[in-house]
């Protein structure tokens, strides 16, 4: 794969913005392009820094022409979107990895719209805020070559990200799936009156979730066997926690559970400002990081 110095933005909401501070600020140059006509004057207002390796184009043939590299953070629809890669694939050049930052379309359906070189068409699906959070999940599609994977894999990870690999195409890739599976049972216990929704944020945030933060779920699992590690635990334990799972809930996503819910987080926000609360989040994720960096 050729030097990536010029990547393609295609997008520029808060993700599209995100991606693009995320490169600028690792030296890159940026070239951006979205439709609206307010676009350039938002994204340069929210990007703040390197403006001058910042170009915009409302033309995305014309970003993907000169890129090196495509991050396509377009509305998640589906026709814009097959739209999109059919025009990247004519502009961009052969050896260009086109990456969507799609959080729901399989990379097959988003390569089905390239007629020239859909064995380049892949998923690298950030976390918000992609300049902050270092998770990129690449997924590659049925036409994907292996090459394409291991330039995106190795780019994302030039560029201070975290990526993983998907070994085959899921609806939610990875991390959402596993998002998913929590919310689930959180809303299960709300509907049934388990819990409130300020005791289980409580839960996840001063429990589990500080653990998983630095290690993840399997390796802390591991580390809670002590000498037997995950082998103790599970020979131990994985009785019980199969009785758990047949206990789960499966809740319905009925207005009251819906209404149930806003109104809990509304309680225990108790009126805080979301951009302060926000930017509060940030500087923690930030120190998190930090935290992080001898870890595994």
């Amino acid at each position: 794969m050729t030097p990536v110095t010029r990547v393609a933005v295609i997008g520029t909401g808060v993700i599209g913005a995100s991606w693009a501070t995320h490169f600028l600020a690792h030296g890159l140059e940026v070239i951006a392009s979205d439709p609206a006509p307010d676009a350039e004057a938002r994204l340069r207002e929210s990007v703040g820094v390197a403006q001058d390796r910042l170009a915009f184009t409302a033309d995305p043939a014309e970003a993907g022409a000169a890129a090196d590299f495509v991050q396509e953070s377009a509305p998640e629809r589906p026709e814009l979107k097959h739209a999109l890669f059919a025009t990247l694939d004519a502009a961009a050049r052969p050896e260009v990895v086109l990456a969507s930052s799609s959080s729901t379309l399989l990379p097959s359906a988003l390569a089905d719209a390239c007629t020239r070189h859909p064995e380049r068409v892949l998923v690298g699906h950030p976390f918000h805020p992609p300049h902050l959070v270092p998770l990129v999940e690449v997924v590659p599609g049925g036409a994907t070559a292996e090459a394409a994977v291991e330039a995106a894999m190795a780019f994302y990870a030039g560029v201070g990200k975290k990526p993983v690999r998907l070994r085959r195409e899921l609806p939610g890739h990875l991390a959402n799936r596993l998002q998913a599976a929590l919310w689930r049972e959180a809303y299960a216990l709300v509907q049934s009156g388990a819990a409130s929704v300020a005791d289980i944020d409580t839960a996840i945030a001063y429990g589990p979730g500080l653990r998983w933060a630095l290690l993840g779920p399997l390796a802390t699992q591991h580390l809670s066997g002590g000498a037997g590690g995950l082998a103790h635990v599970l020979a131990h334990l994985g009785p019980p926690t199969e009785a758990i799972w047949r206990d789960l809930g499966e809740p319905e996503m009925t207005p009251e559970l819906v209404a149930d819910l806003v109104a809990g987080v509304e309680e225990e926000l108790g009126g805080a400002d979301p951009v302060a609360l926000a930017a509060r989040r940030d500087a923690a994720l930030r120190a998190v990081l930090a935290a992080k960096a001898d870890l595994p």
